[in-house]
């Protein structure tokens, strides 16, 4: 029979994280004198001193600080397996597949994931990763429940997102940089430009400026920014994707003026023949509250820079449309 309780570790881990027996008990909404005796019975029963108090301060003992860490180990252990029987009570589905556009920023999509495998432990979740139509195609022939597309269907449920931002840029010693003049497409012509492919099987799709006659096609985003990062030619890349390198002068925006930039609607959408679970309505929530705040995001960047003419005219369109998919709960 064991000598204590997950409460009582669980008490003494706030002690020590709140830095007190008051500042515990606001924690975890308990009273000081609970917290108290949790911790002083913890003691007597293993007959080891956990926690000093000198003056005024709490402090771990040798002995507390080495037990402190394995029942961390133990209490996220209780919190795993808690959370796997609940998803196991809500008849959650076992696995969940998704097709995401690649300009859609990877930061956020991890996020994303990650608290939804904390929430679903059980789900499996099986990700593509997919350019232009690809997604598209994934959710028509029924590979995928639901999907973030840069293309949509004139049919079926199909929900606006957000806008994702494209500069054309080029390493920072590239030669397109040299010059003294604002660029032109004519000049760019001459000049290596990294595309990336349509990953979908029947692609007849092609977006942005192609005219290059040195064009270099590769399959995936992460490419044409690591070959673009290397000094290769020039290329549209989604700003949320470059930020570091761009912050760290490594890339540079081309001087083309307002045809530096384009723009690239994000919609959401589902198979219609799929019945979505808890961790499906769960997945989709969260994408619509992260593109609610990166159209946020980009309409108060643009804002501050002072260029009214190049506002995205769809965001705030955008916004409107997810708040209304909320309240309307279409999911």
């Amino acid at each position: 029979m064991l000598k204590t309780t997950l409460e009582q570790w669980r008490m003494f881990r706030a002690v020590v994280e709140n830095h007190g027996f008051y500042q515990a008990g606001n924690a975890i909404n308990k009273s000081q004198s609970t917290i108290h005796y949790a911790v002083q019975k913890l003691e007597k029963s293993l007959d080891v001193k956990l926690i000093e108090v000198v003056g005024r301060k709490t402090r771990l003992t040798n002995a507390g600080e080495l037990l402190l860490r394995q029942a961390g180990h133990v209490l996220d252990e209780a919190h795993k397996l808690e959370a796997i029987g609940q998803s196991l009570t809500q008849d959650s589905e076992r696995q969940l597949k998704i097709a995401v556009d690649e300009v859609f920023p990877q930061k956020i999509l991890y996020n994303i994931l990650q608290d939804l495998s904390a929430q679903f432990p059980l789900l499996r979740i099986e990700l593509m990763e997919t350019v232009l139509t690809g997604s598209l195609e994934l959710l028509e022939s029924g590979q995928v429940d639901v999907c973030i597309s840069s293309t949509s269907p004139n049919y079926g449920f199909s929900e606006q997102l957000c806008m994702i931002e494209f500069i054309a840029v080029a390493h920072k010693d590239h030669v397109l940089h040299q010059s003294e003049q604002p660029l032109t497409f004519e000049t760019l012509k001459d000049h290596h430009q990294v595309v990336v492919r349509d990953s979908g099987e029947h692609a007849d799709h092609n977006d942005g400026w192609l005219g290059s006659e040195q064009r270099w096609t590769v399959s995936h985003m992460r490419t044409s920014i690591d070959m673009i990062s290397n000094g290769f030619g020039f290329a549209w890349l989604p700003v949320t994707e470059i930020s570091e390198p761009l912050k760290q002068g490594l890339l540079k925006p081309l001087r083309l003026g307002q045809s530096s930039r384009r723009l690239a609607q994000l919609y959401l959408l589902l198979n219609e023949a799929s019945i979505l679970g808890p961790a499906g309505r769960s997945f989709i929530s969260a994408v619509r509250h992260h593109s609610k705040q990166l159209a946020q995001q980009n309409c108060n960047r643009l804002m501050s820079e002072k260029e009214p003419q190049e506002k995205l005219p769809g965001q705030n369109q955008t916004l409107h449309l997810l708040e209304e998919a909320e309240e309307m709960e279409l999911v």
